[in-house]
């Protein structure tokens, strides 16, 4: 038998539901959207900063490894006082001193030794004039300050293996030669027209500098000579990175929440 319609009716909803509006929101024509497909063969991709993918020479990855290196270990004094460079104003002071004493170029002796020649061939006497210029090498500045000729000793302070000027400051103080660190090695190298340059040392210097000099020299035993016992207990290094110092400041916030736990 077919079944008999159920006379029930639904019951109403209890709160009147409202139809949205349909009504298209009306686009200004002068600015249409025109969105960009980035996909392979699309819309060209826009400018992003790739610095920290790049892949960067060699002699930059390690001079940068070598810089963190420095800070996160323990780095002994002697190695450690070559960080303390000479101050900007007193090392452009021994700049403009050593410039004035830069050892003769090729053009210049060539030139020097063909007048000296011309002076011969005319049957006078050659008298040639005491050269006054800046002295380098290790091995030549070494035997220097062994021998107390040396007036002043400037110190590159990025030389590289550090191994080759390491013990120099402590001979020129064994020695009482007063000695600086300065940045750099290529700046020390321009003065004598090399690349690169270890050390250099005044010896003799004319009657108008020594007053310049000795300025210099007093600036200086004050720095350098004068605090080397203070800068032989001075450790480098041990300076976290900013990750491990944001783990170790929550952990002592922990800590000390913990404390007061125990208090209370």
């Amino acid at each position: 038998m077919p079944k008999a319609k159920s006379s029930k009716k639904v019951a109403p909803a209890p709160y009147p539901v409202k139809k949205k509006d349909t009504a298209k929101v009306v686009k200004n024509p002068l600015f249409e959207k025109r969105p960009r497909n980035f996909g392979i063969g699309q819309d060209i991709q826009p400018n992003r900063d790739l610095t920290r993918f790049v892949k960067w020479p060699e002699y930059v990855r390690l001079q940068r490894q070598r810089k963190i290196l420095n800070q996160r270990l323990k780095v002994p004094p002697t190695i450690y006082q070559f960080t303390r460079a000479l101050d900007t104003n007193t090392a452009a002071q021994a700049f403009k001193l050593l410039h004035k004493y830069r050892p003769e170029t090729k053009n210049e002796k060539k030139d020097r030794l063909l007048n000296a020649a011309a002076v011969k061939k005319s049957g006078k006497t050659y008298e040639p004039k005491k050269p006054y210029v800046v002295k380098y090498g290790i091995n030549h500045i070494t035997a220097l300050i062994e021998a107390k000729k040396a007036k002043l000793v400037l110190i590159a302070h990025n030389v590289d293996p550090i191994e080759i000027v390491l013990w120099l400051p402590a001979l020129c103080r064994k020695m009482q030669v007063p000695y600086a660190i300065v940045k750099c090695k290529a700046r020390l190298g321009t003065v004598i027209h090399k690349k690169t340059a270890t050390a250099l040392a005044i010896v003799d210097i004319r009657e108008e500098d020594k007053a310049v000099l000795a300025n210099l020299v007093n600036a200086v035993k004050g720095n350098y000579n004068d605090k080397f016992d203070e800068v032989r207990r001075h450790w480098g290094g041990g300076i976290m990175g900013v990750k491990s110092q944001a783990m170790m400041t929550k952990r002592e916030k922990a800590a000390g929440r913990e404390a007061k736990k125990f208090d209370v």
